[in-house]
């Protein structure tokens, strides 16, 4: 059995499209639900998965991923930009913004077109944009939907220069995680394509890469309870200033609000990502309500940090690990059910591990 991506990337390309089909009837299904009401604890009661710590299925994984970080980012809303610390509670009303919407758009590409596709992931950021369905955005990504939107090529509507180094791919950019290997300098680059729709800024893609990295050390098993996320992840990237925080945050061991207060946790992804990546690396001591409380706690740009770290934290404890009845509450929580289990059914199924 092959354990990475097929050699013949021709025949694995034919693959992908051949189950296009396939995934259009799930997709009708899809569109069909978010129109209707969603009942989100009956869903997640349906979908309970048994021992995730124990279950390797990359489809766990996956909704541990989409719905940790959809609850991060919800969480986190009503304290972006408040100085740490805060007094976190429960928001009575969760709501989702950008970092959860560009997620589920990425997804909703990835399925329509049965691969990575820039050009693609712009089309439904424009279409999510038009439609009002993105919410919170950045300076950076509001500047390229908005250009995207005027018909700008997808390579050129990023922003550039020393405000472009923003949080916006990273993100959005989990669910390559799952599909695109960045050791393969092909899949790196679309990767890096991917980032550039918004954001023109090599340490913006370094952040993203980070992210990718991060998630995939987990269903690697590279990461471990022992090895922080941190000492997976720095090793492989490109020097830089989000590689060099990593550096400074590895050999810490201080509660996350004091990090926080002495390194920033800013909208910047010198401190966004090397942040959740330390925050994330709490999921061994605590259950994921309680980290993304932690988290959030920092202050700053509460919504990503959350976000990412749920992101990351929620792939090591999977679905079951997600709390339902938090959940639950978020508003549009059944858009987040249905989009998230159409990705995971494509990527379980085209995953060379489970495939052949």
């Amino acid at each position: 059995m092959p354990t990475g991506p097929p050699t013949n990337l021709l025949a694995w390309a034919w693959k992908l499209r051949r189950r296009r089909k396939e995934f259009r009837a799930s997709i009708a299904d899809r569109r069909q639900i978010e129109t209707n009401i969603f009942d989100v604890s009956e869903a997640l009661e349906r979908t309970k998965i048994e021992s995730p710590m124990t279950d390797s299925r990359l489809k766990d994984r996956v909704l541990g991923c989409l719905l940790g970080g959809a609850l991060g980012d919800a969480w986190g809303g009503p304290w972006e930009g408040k100085p740490g610390p805060v007094q976190f509670v429960v928001p009575t009303r969760p709501m989702l913004s950008d970092d959860t919407e560009l997620t589920l758009a990425t997804c909703e590409s990835i399925i329509d077109e049965c691969l990575v596709e820039p050009e693609s992931l712009a089309r439904h950021f424009v279409r999510w944009f038009n439609a009002r369905r993105i919410h919170g955005v950045g300076s950076s990504t509001l500047k390229a939907l908005r250009d995207l939107s005027a018909g700008t090529h997808w390579a050129l509507a990023g922003a550039r220069g020393e405000y472009a180094a923003g949080n916006g791919a990273a993100m959005r950019i989990a669910p390559l995680a799952f599909l695109l290997d960045p050791n393969d300098p092909r899949q790196r680059t679309i990767i890096r394509d991917a980032c550039r729709i918004t954001h023109h800024s090599d340490e913006a893609y370094v952040g993203a890469l980070a992210v990718i990295f991060a998630i995939r050390a987990v269903f690697t098993q590279e990461w471990t309870p022992q090895r922080s996320f941190l000492s997976c992840v720095v090793r492989c990237l490109p020097d830089s200033a989000v590689r060099d925080r990593m550096l400074q945050l590895m050999p810490l061991e201080l509660p996350i609000e004091e990090v926080g207060h002495r390194f920033g946790t800013t909208g910047y992804v010198v401190d966004t990502v090397p942040f959740a990546l330390y925050c994330a690396q709490r999921i061994v001591e605590h259950p994921l309500d309680v980290t993304l409380a932690r988290t959030i706690s920092a202050g700053g740009d509460t919504d990503t940090t959350a976000s990412i770290t749920g992101q990351l934290a929620g792939t090591v404890v999977g679905l079951a690990g997600v709390p339902q009845e938090m959940f639950a509450q978020v508003e549009r929580g059944g858009q987040v059910l249905s989009i998230a289990h159409t990705f995971a059914n494509f990527v379980e199924q085209t995953d060379p591990k489970t495939n052949g």
